[in-house]
């Protein structure tokens, strides 16, 4: 059994460090405050080369799995909100069509994503949040057409993604037989954004409602088989849960290092706070719950790997532990800060916040648990 990262990964993980550090952290407050979208720094990302971590090299990608959650977690720890718009784009969004596209499909816009566009996955629906197939969004076929009409609320990226891969039903009454996914690019008449959420954190990435009414988009679009939505759908989940579980990591990987550098500098009764032992109990607890749920993420991913497939057990724990774990985390370092973490002034207010969505989206933890439980128990 071999910890050690390849010297490839370690490269990869510096230089995405190094460009965090320059490019993203100085203005994650500043993307906060304003609700910024920063596509100035996507730009720069792609022509990093951090657009292309994990697709296949044939469409111009490079790494795999591990790479990916690397740096999906150094973004992450530099700045939640970019973060999810990185996973979402390179990740959620896009394993529908590695996974499920056809060559041409791939081809069109595998390519895209590597030059830095912006993509979005449409699934949730105002009926339809963990229980996915209970999706309303309805599609016919219309010779070479196929016509979807409905509504999907809190998407990633809704307001910016150039092309969205989506779910819809030919018949609620089938049930996850009747799902199929699509992908549908913006400008398709038919196709608009919709509501904006105000949210508690993650301000740079946009949650929005897709709304879809009469939009007619070509048969060539469909992803997949017709009536196996539901499997793509799950699949792309799985796969998507360890990357936001390396996101869970990366936030609490910067509240940590901002508790330790104030533990340093902050004295209270003739002592640094560090030399107390109520706080380096604290610190103890944090430090072992980041190592022991970056473990568990990176087997995950390697497990990817080898397999080639998500493994539904593995993800479903990494996402789980992480999102609860940085839950802890990102709390302690609060407490360690006082008053001044309840500020804007320090940025620990900012992960507090920016923590709380990796607990429920890509499945809540109740979700999690139930899957984990089922797959220990083999329930299908």
């Amino acid at each position: 059994m071999d910890f050690e990262l390849t010297e490839e990964q370690k490269m990869l993980q510096t230089m995405v460090r190094d460009f965090c550090t320059k490019e993203i952290e100085p203005y994650a407050a500043e993307w906060d405050e304003g609700n910024e979208f920063p596509y100035e720094t996507i730009k720069k990302m792609a022509d990093a080369g951090l657009f292309a971590v994990h697709f296949p090299e044939k469409y111009g990608g490079s790494g795999d799995e591990l790479t990916f959650v690397i740096a999906a977690e150094e973004v992450s720890r530099a700045s939640a909100g970019l973060g999810v718009v990185y996973l979402a784009s390179l990740g959620l969004s896009m394993y529908p069509i590695i996974m499920h596209g056809s060559e041409q499909q791939k081809e069109h816009y595998i390519p895209r994503v590597v030059n830095g566009a912006i993509v979005a996955f449409g699934l949730t629906e105002a009926m339809a949040g963990s229980d996915v197939a209970a999706l309303e969004t309805k599609y016919t076929k219309e010779g070479d057409f196929y016509v979807l009409n409905g509504t999907k609320i809190f998407i990633s990226n809704g307001a910016e993604a150039e092309f969205v891969t989506t779910f819809a039903t030919k018949d609620r009454a089938l049930g996850y037989r009747g799902m199929s996914a699509f992908v549908v690019d913006r400008g398709t008449p038919g196709f608009s954004v919709g509501k904006i959420e105000r949210k508690m954190g993650l301000h740079p990435a946009s949650a929005t409602e897709l709304v879809f009414d009469n939009c007619k988009i070509p048969v060539a679009n469909l992803l997949g088989e017709e009536g196996r939505g539901f499997r793509v759908a799950l699949e792309s989940i799985d796969a998507s849960r360890i990357t936001i579980a390396a996101q869970a990591v990366g936030i609490a990987q910067a509240a940590f290092d901002a508790a330790v550098a104030y533990c340093k500098e902050r004295s209270q009764f003739g002592m640094e706070l560090g030399r107390m032992q109520a706080i380096q109990w604290m610190i103890a607890d944090m430090a072992a719950d980041i190592e022991m749920t970056r473990l568990l993420t990176y087997k995950a991913a390697w497990l990817t790997e080898k397999e080639g497939h998500a493994p539904v057990k593995e993800s479903a724990m990494a996402k789980l532990c992480a999102s609860e774990a940085s839950h802890r985390v990102c709390d302690k370092a609060v407490q360690i800060f006082g008053g001044y973490g309840y500020t804007k002034d320090f940025a620990v207010e900012r992960y507090y916040r920016d923590q709380r969505i990796t607990e429920l989206y890509e499945g809540t933890s109740e979700m999690q648990r139930w899957t984990i439980a089922r797959q220990v128990l083999g329930m299908k």
